[in-house]
């Protein structure tokens, strides 16, 4: 689960490791992550062209509620998504 963020808002420090792939939509994403362990950080893509979606796991309180589910069909059942959020199949595409 990503929060996103302006990029201008956000201040990385620390070492990090980019990774950059096709999604099945096309679009490249950018996965950051730590070169030690392998948790994820943030990832960037250009449907949020200057904007950073940073883990919600790496917050140390709770962070806002989610306001759209995206990739519904990959979504575990244990993960609560309010009733009231945006909700796409495959992506904000479908």
């Amino acid at each position: 689960m990503m929060i996103y963020f302006a990029t201008e808002s956000v201040s990385l420090s620390g070492n990090v490791t980019d990774y950059t792939r096709i999604a099945d939509s096309g679009n490249e994403l950018t996965h950051g992550f730590c070169p030690v362990c392998g948790s994820p950080f943030y990832l960037k893509t250009p449907l949020h062209p200057g904007g950073i979606g940073i883990a919600a796991g790496v917050f140390e309180t709770q962070a806002a509620a989610p306001v759209r589910s995206i990739f519904e069909e990959n979504r575990f059942a244990w993960v609560n998504i309010p009733e009231d959020a945006q909700r796409f199949p495959r992506g904000r595409r479908g």
